[in-house]
């Protein structure tokens, strides 16, 4: 039988269901998930056996087994709100953004292996690349980050990893990101509300393309052959953008005179999800004006409108798993319970740091020592004794660690009240 694609659906209000699973050619609800409300890039599928959602506001994920409907079969504690979440491809992480940090967990253990700290602002958007081979964070700050997977888990915990790419080029936050096929060789796309969208080479890190409109732009994607780029502006707007168009240009305008056929004109409000059929014949889009809306790409003709209780926080195209309308079905994994600390995060002297383990005899807890792990020992027992010939008594440098850290937090909330407030003022300019 042929792949099914189904459309997943959220809003805000949660009233109904928290998420909805239909077939987008004739609109029929197959499928729903009871119990909150998921938040705004806040809704993913893990393994192809599980369904992630961030509750809004709050800071716990609602997990539901697909066959599952209406049971929770667990929640996931954060250290704080969730503000957008996503799971690798391959299954074996869950990452997301909390503030200002990224959290990485590994779904077999549920440890949490380590929090990336390179943003200045809160998180608004993750992704995978399709290879899971590498993370990207956009952010308030204006920042798109590239990380590799495997150089960040390598990092001694004693370092801070560092991203491969910083994107640095818009100036207002980034709203949206979308990652192409390809892997490190794919194409990412970034969306601000600086109203404009930016093509970059993750191979290279370099930028390809900036289209600019002429509102804000909350969310982008491209079709499944990379030949075009769909925006969804904040005015309800959703512009197609031909990647292939002669003269080739670096930085461009979306030039509306050119006829509405670019254009997809529907949606009252901003449009805040996007997402393309594998054929590459269907766009769906989601928005604030409380609507699902399924369009023909080839005549920019609305087929469908899904109505929603409340402003639409996520919608997208996927392939249904054949567990998800199999009620006898079980995971051939089994979740374990997250961690809410990192799992090296309380190393002593005595413990191993930066090195992973692996433990081939379960029970073989009395392992001899390599010579790595002795060098770690006598390195951190020579840190701690330059430390306190430095510093002199620990009391008295704990208390002024802790005013330090209270120094910290009051100036980063001075700097996000005036980010803020920047933010405001020029977005009521233009």
């Amino acid at each position: 039988a042929p792949a099914l694609e189904v459309v997943l659906s959220c809003d805000a209000g949660g009233s109904l269901w928290n998420c909805n699973v239909w077939e987008p050619r004739s609109g029929t609800t197959l499928t729903s998930y009871r119990g909150g409300n998921t938040s705004a890039r806040g809704l993913c599928m893990l393994a192809g056996e599980y369904l992630l959602g961030a509750q809004l506001g709050k800071n716990f994920i609602n997990v539901w087994e697909l066959q599952r409907k209406d049971q929770l079969q667990q929640k996931i504690i954060c250290p704080g709100v969730v503000t957008c979440l996503a799971a690798s491809p391959n299954g074996l992480h869950v990452t997301a953004g909390i503030g200002e940090s990224i959290y990485l967990w590994e779904v077999s253990t549920g440890n949490l292996l380590l929090t990336l700290n390179r943003h200045y602002q809160d998180l608004t958007c993750i992704r995978f690349t399709d290879d899971s081979s590498h993370l990207i964070s956009g952010g308030k700050d204006n920042l798109v980050l590239v990380w590799s997977l495997c150089s960040v888990l390598q990092v001694s915990f004693a370092r801070m990893p560092e991203p491969r790419y910083i994107w640095s080029r818009h100036t207002l936050p980034v709203t949206d990101i979308h990652c192409g096929v390809g892997g490190p060789l794919s194409r990412v796309a970034t969306a601000s509300l600086d109203q404009t969208v930016k093509l970059w080479e993750l191979s290279c890190g370099e930028l390809l393309m900036s289209v600019l409109f002429d509102v804000g732009i909350m969310s982008v994607t491209l079709d499944p052959c990379e030949y075009y780029l769909f925006c969804g502006g904040n005015d309800g707007s959703i512009f197609h953008v031909n990647l292939f168009t002669e003269p080739d240009q670096r930085e461009k305008s979306f030039q509306t005179e050119k006829g509405g056929s670019q254009i997809f004109k529907g949606h009252r409000n901003q449009v805040t999800c996007l997402s393309v059929s594998m054929d590459g014949t269907l766009l769906i889009s989601g928005s604030h004006d409380e609507t699902v809306r399924l369009w023909d790409v080839q005549s920019k003709q609305c087929l469908r409108t899904i109505n929603h209780k409340g402003p639409v926080t996520n919608a997208f195209l996927t392939v249904a798993s054949a567990n998800m309308f199999n009620p006898d079905s079980k995971p051939s994994i089994s979740l374990p319970k997250f961690s809410r600390h990192v799992h090296t995060s309380e190393i002593t002297e005595n413990e191993e740091g930066g090195v992973v383990t692996l433990r081939l005899q379960h029970n073989n807890k009395e392992a001899q020592e390599s010579y790595l792990e002795k060098a770690e020992e006598l390195y951190s027992v020579m840190c701690a004794a330059a430390d306190k010939h430095m510093l002199g008594d620990g009391e008295n440098t704990k208390m002024r660690v802790v005013e330090l850290e209270d120094e910290v937090k009051t100036l980063k909330k001075i700097n996000r009240d005036l980010y803020d407030f920047s933010v405001q003022v020029l977005t009521k300019q233009s």
